[in-house]
Order: structure tokens, then C-alpha cells, then sequence
């Protein structure tokens, strides 16, 4: 177990490169997709900013989020586990 968290966590040269497992997922739209709502001060302007990136480079917003946390929790060691089998919808 603790092989496959290293190798999930291994530093990239980039810091904000996205993991290739990361942009595998959301290269699939038929993987299950979930509503993810957090009040955010509104002074760094996020809402507008990935607005912004979203017309500059056609990402969907919600891709944008997940490259922008997944980087950042993957950086701080704390990866997906990928390998779980999703829990079914009730």
C-alpha cells in the first residue's frame, strides 16, 4: 500500500502540473460528476477569474476547480485513492 501512495504522490518537475491520472478523469464525461459548494471570500474574485480562464482557454469550470484542488492536495500528500470502487447512489 504504501508503494502505490508513492507513486501516486511522487513530485512532478512542475509543482502545478496536473497528475496524468487527474487529467485522465476528467478527460472522461462519463465518470460521475458531484456538486462541490464552499463560500469563498468574495475579494479574490474566483467566480470571475475562472469565468475569465474559461473563455481564454475553453476548460470547463468545474475541470478548472478540480486541476486547482487536486494539484494542491496531491502537493500537500493527500492523492485519491483511485482504485476504490465508488460507493452506489441511494
Amino acid at each position: 500500500m504504501a508503494d502505490t501512495l508513492e507513486a501516486q504522490s511522487e513530485p512532478a518537475d512542475d509543482p502545478l502540473a496536473p497528475h496524468p491520472d487527474t487529467l485522465a478523469v476528467i478527460g472522461n464525461r462519463n465518470i460521475k460528476r458531484g456538486q462541490l459548494n464552499y463560500a469563498v471570500p468574495d475579494i479574490l474574485q474566483l467566480q470571475r477569474r475562472i469565468r475569465r480562464y474559461n473563455a481564454d482557454h475553453d476548460v470547463p469550470h468545474g475541470d478548472i476547480v478540480v486541476l486547482a484542488l487536486d494539484t494542491w492536495l496531491r502537493a500537500k500528500g493527500y492523492p485519491p485513492d483511485l482504485t476504490r470502487p465508488q460507493a452506489k447512489a441511494q
